[in-house]
């Protein structure tokens, strides 16, 4: 009986070792897996805008609950589209206006950034509401780079939740819909337990292809410089003159226990 309990406990910590070890590549296999399904949901919304309504329209008529997801005239939820389960649908009014926003919120960052952006909290709040355009799930698009198999969501505001679930957009810096003069700038996590989100930018080579997607069309850039700099040293975040850039940051250890930034800086191509 003893040698069986032995046996016993020898197979669990067997098995308890095995799942310690396989943790970070089943998780970020995961990962990986609900990044994508985010970003298959997006095209699809996208794809299956309403074009003759707003969500508040759309919710008067009681067509959507106040989630966007569409109801049945008992109000329960139901799927749409080629999805298997309910999703949120979006209205192209909406977006439309958002796109407007967006185009005169990265207009007046030309003149006003240097005297908006002024600490690292400034980066935390979202520049724009989404909710107030009937978007609830908080992204705004994505970022893809192929060579090195990343795609992620991008959540506005580089709060930890943001950062916990993908790429987060820095507030006061351009919105994701490029023009001259933008800089839209995105952070991300490297060695976060379990995930992969920056982790592989610095695996990124001069003239490597990284696209934005958002709600309107992609915009393709080519990687043009990689730097760090101290965290103190932020000027890589700021508006450069003419460019159409987006910028990449992620932490990167210091050799000396503490952490500088490592930018990955694209021009529009």
């Amino acid at each position: 009986m003893r040698k069986k309990l032995l046996t016993i406990f020898a197979v669990i910590l067997i098995i308890s070792g095995l799942g310690f070890c396989l943790f970070p590549t089943v998780s970020n296999t995961v990962g990986k897996q609900i990044a994508v399904s985010k970003i298959e949901q997006f095209d699809e919304q996208v794809d299956n805008a309403v074009k003759d309504e707003s969500y508040q329209e759309a919710l008067d008529n009681g067509e959507i609950d106040k989630e966007g997801y569409p109801i049945d005239g008992s109000g329960n939820r139901v799927s749409q589209g080629n999805s298997q389960n309910s999703a949120p649908l979006l209205f192209k009014p909406d977006l439309d206006r958002l796109y407007k926003d967006s185009a005169a919120y990265n207009e007046n960052l030309k003149e006003n950034q240097g005297s908006l952006l002024t600490d690292s909290f400034s980066y935390v709040s979202p520049t724009i509401d989404l909710t107030d355009y009937g978007i609830f799930n908080g992204i705004y698009g994505y970022v893809t780079a192929p060579s090195i198999d990343m795609n992620l969501p991008i959540y506005l505001g580089a709060s930890e939740a943001n950062m916990s679930y993908g790429a987060a957009h820095l507030t006061y810096t351009s919105l994701p819909i490029g023009g001259e003069k933008t800089n839209t700038v995105l952070a991300g996590h490297t060695g976060y337990i379990g995930r992969i989100f920056f982790d592989n930018i610095r695996n990124l080579q001069i003239g490597d292809e990284v696209s934005l997607t958002n709600y309107w069309y992609t915009i393709t850039y080519k990687v043009v410089e990689k730097e760090i700099y101290a965290p103190n040293q932020s000027q890589a975040v700021f508006i450069n003159d003419n460019r159409d850039l987006l910028t990449m940051i992620t932490c990167v250890s210091d050799g000396k226990g503490g952490f500088n930034r490592y930018y990955v800086i694209c021009e529009r191509s």
